[in-house]
């Protein structure tokens, strides 16, 4: 199992149960004190007429010239200033622990809060959004969030995780944090932010690494379906080829060619590409038979695309049917204008002979 920090839920915990058990015997000492102190002095009938007892109204004059009251001022005010210099540092690493990321695999998510959903971008170009799976993450691992926003200021935070960071439009707020158990949880917004903001909430499941894996491979999964314009299946004859457009800013590269063979019945199904985003799509082919394809295919989710082809020439063939009908018509016009002029002709015969 990989060794991680310590996350914020123990950080939160130790300085919980730090001042819980100080503040516990500090209770204990001074109840105890104060209970000895009421049963040595309480008031009984057997007492001395020579003991010095205080009176009503005076002020008690201590003893051993107040080194009692000094030394129980003086324990206190260590005990404070070293819980105050403690949790302070606590807190420093909560905010910072010490590193770049909280461990050399730590996942890195960026988060941008929007009036009133969220939306997550894995650092393998996966996008979720409160609007669907919402923040699906691995047991166990550091995770390393930047949280922004589009509109105006909200909070991320999940409670039971003990993480909160603001977003704030143009600007960028890191933090980190570790589901040590797979489960459910819920985003919510902790910064009043409009009338929507008791529902901007989003679902996080955090699975068991191998899960997870299994359900970042789902969403690296791309389907391409290549039919003709009778929704036949295009089996043979043509290439396809697939590119990041950036690929120039990563270390591997993320071009890829696909022969016809590796398609099955006009279909293959792509799960070997492990860098999602903006990939261009190039069909070709060998013939003439269909027009060459060029596409973009936003790769951030599972996709499963049907490329309908075309044959060449196909627009031609129909706007030369369409100057034909157009041909045609002007053909009628020209019938129904001679149409109308015999009409006019006969209607003037009719009047000469009435005269």
């Amino acid at each position: 199992m990989e060794v991680v920090p310590r996350t914020r839920v123990d950080v939160f915990e130790d300085i919980f149960l730090v001042f819980l058990g100080l503040g516990t015997l500090v209770g204990i000492v001074v109840i105890a004190y104060t209970l000895y102190n009421a049963y040595k002095y309480r008031d009984t009938e057997d007492r001395s007429d020579d003991e010095d007892l205080p009176s009503v109204g005076e002020l008690p004059t201590g003893g051993k010239g107040g080194k009692k009251l000094f030394l129980s001022f003086g324990l206190s005010a260590i005990i404070v200033i070293s819980l105050v210099i403690w949790t302070y540092g606590m807190l420093l690493y909560v905010e910072d622990p010490g590193m770049e990321n909280p461990g050399e695999d730590a996942m890195e998510i960026d988060i941008e809060g929007w009036a009133f959903e969220w939306d997550f971008y894995y650092e393998n170009g996966v996008e979720t959004s409160s609007l669907d799976e919402g923040l699906v993450l691995p047991a166990d691992k550091p995770i390393w969030i930047e949280v922004t926003s589009t509109d105006v200021w909200h909070t991320f935070g999940i409670s039971d995780l003990r993480v909160k960071a603001d977003a704030i439009p143009g600007e960028y707020d890191q933090t980190w944090f570790v589901a040590d158990e797979p489960g459910e949880h819920t985003v919510e917004c902790f910064e009043l932010c409009g009338p929507g903001h008791s529902g901007m909430t989003s679902d996080v499941t955090v699975y068991e690494q191998d899960r997870f894996d299994e359900w970042m491979d789902e969403q690296l999964t791309m389907t391409i379906t290549l039919e003709d314009e009778n929704e036949e299946r295009v089996t043979d004859g043509f290439e396809l080829s697939l590119e990041h457009q950036n690929n120039d800013e990563f270390e591997d590269d993320l071009s890829f060619t696909f022969e016809d063979d590796e398609f099955e019945n006009g279909s293959i199904t792509i799960e070997d590409i492990e860098q999602g985003g903006p990939y261009d799509v190039e069909i070709t082919f060998e013939g003439d038979e269909f027009d060459d394809v060029e596409d973009t295919i936003d790769f951030t989710g599972p996709v499963d695309e049907t490329y309908t082809l075309e044959t060449p020439g196909g627009d031609d063939e129909n706007g030369g049917e369409d100057g034909g009908n157009g041909d045609e018509g002007d053909e009628n016009g020209e019938e129904n204008q001679t149409d109308d002029e015999n009409t006019d002709e006969e209607t003037t015969d009719d009047g000469g002979d009435g005269e």
